[in-house]
């Protein structure tokens, strides 16, 4: 399976005015339009969003959008659902057209409810390049989810996603990457007691633009739940933060690249504190409390 990057991340959120204004003054993101449907896009690279805001009474994960190399791998992708018996299926052009993607498929994560989406290409906006304002916002990172069904969950992304384990805390968390893409995760699952969104990611080009976030976030009154501090698997420093909704985001800077062939093992780190953070830094007991995860009522 030939993976090509994490494209974007659906979000829902209580107020789209009022979490648009946060992402894009607060966070860093551009404003990239409004659908129909009152979704508002905003991104952080070419590509036309890699953030879309979804009006609902239930902030949380609305869904997870993965950019595939080719359509051969979207139809390799379909093969391996069917054959295990995966619930999924094609979105329709004209839903494809308004999301700005090329062709789509739509799966039903059985282990932690999630819908992705796998999609072919996506529209870039219109050749400009992201722009950024405070922060030199380098990519839209990874995204985490908690499950119940942690093991199952690993097994079903490895199994049958074919995403590459990187590295695990014990039987707590484990860190994927969407092979052959380099970086160390794009993403991950911890053990949890119900399935909810963990946290989105935003990488950053310098370890100032986390430093100036601190500030930012004081002046701005942004509640931040963890950090600064540094994760051992990956090599990032991090700084996690709230956005309107209580919704977990973290900025991070620096990150392990593998290779496409030859790349080493996972490692198991033992599940301590200085395995999360070798700093034993800050931490907000409201970080990763809020997110529920929606469920793709299509199809059923």
């Amino acid at each position: 399976m030939r993976y090509e990057k994490l494209g974007y991340t659906a979000l829902n959120v209580t107020d789209v005015e009022r979490s648009r204004d946060f992402y894009e003054r607060v966070v860093g993101l551009q404003y990239s339009g409004t659908s129909e449907q009152g979704h508002a896009f905003l991104r952080c690279s070419l590509d036309h969003h890699n953030i879309v805001l979804c009006p609902s009474q239930r902030p949380g994960l609305k869904r997870i959008g993965v950019e595939m190399q080719d359509d051969a791998a979207i139809d390799e992708l379909a093969d391996r659902l069917k054959h295990h018996g995966v619930r999924h299926y094609d979105v329709p052009p004209e839903e494809c057209t308004a999301w700005h993607q090329g062709r789509t498929l739509r799966v039903s994560d059985p282990t932690t409810t999630t819908v992705f989406e796998f999609y072919s290409t996506m529209r870039q906006f219109g050749g400009q390049p992201y722009v950024h304002t405070h922060t030199k916002i380098q990519r839209l990172g990874h995204v985490v989810m908690k499950s119940p069904n942690f093991a199952q969950a690993i097994k079903f992304w490895t199994d049958v996603l074919e995403f590459k384990i990187s590295d695990r805390v014990g039987d707590q968390v484990c860190f994927m990457r969407f092979h052959p893409n380099p970086y160390h995760h794009g993403i991950g699952v911890g053990h949890g007691a119900a399935p909810l969104l963990h946290h989105v990611n935003f990488m950053v080009t310098e370890v100032d633009d986390i430093g100036k976030a601190i500030s930012r976030f004081s002046r701005e009154k942004v509640a931040i739940v963890n950090g600064p501090g540094r994760h051992p698997a990956s090599g990032s420093m991090f700084l996690y933060f709230l956005d309107p909704d209580g919704i977990t985001l973290e900025y991070s800077f620096g990150m392990e690249e593998f290779p496409e062939h030859g790349y080493r093992k996972p490692r198991v780190f033992e599940p301590i504190p200085e395995s999360y953070d070798y700093w034993r830094s800050f931490l907000d007991p409201r970080k990763a409390t809020v997110g529920e995860i929606e469920q793709d009522s299509a199809h059923d």
